[in-house]
């Protein structure tokens, strides 16, 4: 199963860290979609950056 995440809030003013996981993910503006596999690292990152994005199953 894989997860569909698209970014809906801005990465300006973010911490550093924040910024680096969500460019890890694929995403660097609004709007952006990126499909990723359903694994532990994925999901670590998700809680990481919970708050900028939408995530639903593909």
């Amino acid at each position: 199963m894989a997860k569909e995440i698209k970014l809906v809030k801005s990465l300006i003013g973010r911490k550093k860290d924040q910024i680096a996981t969500a460019q890890s993910l694929g995403l660097k503006k609004i709007g952006d979609v990126t499909t990723q596999p359903d694994n532990e690292q994925t999901k670590g990152k998700i809680n990481k950056i919970s708050h900028l994005i939408e995530v639903t199953e593909a």
